[in-house]
């Protein structure tokens, strides 16, 4: 459903009875609302369920940039409001899980449980060099010149070599992300600095990781949950970034019975 909320289109979807406990889903960079069909099947009916397409990612619209994670976190704190609701569990992978982070540190009280899967609290200065390398390809060659990149980064060899379907879904998946809105969100992660804020995080937090992922390794995932107090670790083998489509069952179980504690 396009909905217009701070002045842009984003495609939203709430599923679920209208008095269950709420979820929110934020996706990864260069995919979409589509990607967390897997999960959304697993958290209904018991769950009321929000997510939403990113700016120029999927059907939402696509917007110039820069974009900031303060930006992209009052995104979602806007389309919440927009749905009424005022509490929720929030679940975020990758760019997503950025997300998660500064929102459960800009939103304490309207946090419930937090899920942060394949993600980062900070970047290195060589990994800031890599972003501004990965913009200028995008402004020069545009989406498809991501694409194969992408899928090598994101799914085990095992997975590609086994032309699993969620292959092709993610091919079509980044195929259909903006410029504007692939590039923006590159802009907001390469001044990601949440490190020494983590502390503050006070919410009952799962941090998810594939064992193969390389984008955001196992090392990034187990310095979030030193730094997030009393936060769980999860580390998922034969799995990359997208590990909650690469590995389903496993996630999807993971977050059901955390959220269910």
């Amino acid at each position: 459903m396009l909905t217009k909320i701070n002045d842009i289109l984003f495609d939203v979807e709430l599923d679920g009875p209208e008095n269950a406990p709420a979820v929110t889903l934020s996706h990864s960079l260069s995919t979409n609302l589509r990607a967390w069909d897997d999960l959304v099947e697993m958290l209904l009916p018991k769950y009321r369920v929000l997510r939403y397409s990113m700016r120029g990612h999927g059907k939402s619209e696509p917007v110039s940039g820069p974009y900031s994670l303060k930006g992209l976190v009052g995104d979602i704190a806007a389309i919440q409001d927009y749905f009424g609701i005022s509490k929720s569990h929030f679940v975020g992978l990758s760019i997503g899980g950025m997300i998660a982070q500064a929102y459960a540190l800009e939103f304490p009280a309207r946090l419930k449980k937090l899920v942060i899967s394949s993600s980062l609290c900070r970047l290195s200065e060589s990994a800031e060099a890599m972003w501004k390398k990965r913009i200028k390809a995008i402004e020069k060659s545009g989406i498809e010149a991501i694409v194969e990149p992408t899928i090598k980064r994101w799914f085990a060899e095992e997975t590609r070599k086994a032309a699993h379907p969620v292959i092709d879904r993610t091919r079509a998946f980044i195929r259909e992300t903006s410029e504007e809105g692939y590039v923006g969100c590159c802009q907001a992660i390469s001044k990601l600095n949440l490190f020494d804020r983590l502390k503050q995080i006070t919410a009952p937090t799962l941090v998810i990781v594939g064992q193969d992922d390389k984008g955001t390794p196992v090392a990034a995932s187990e310095i979030i949950h030193h730094q997030i107090p009393n936060s769980e670790l999860l580390i998922v083998n034969k799995a990359s970034h997208q590990v909650a489509m690469e590995q389903p069952k496993i996630f999807n179980s993971a977050v059901l019975g955390f959220l269910g504690k």
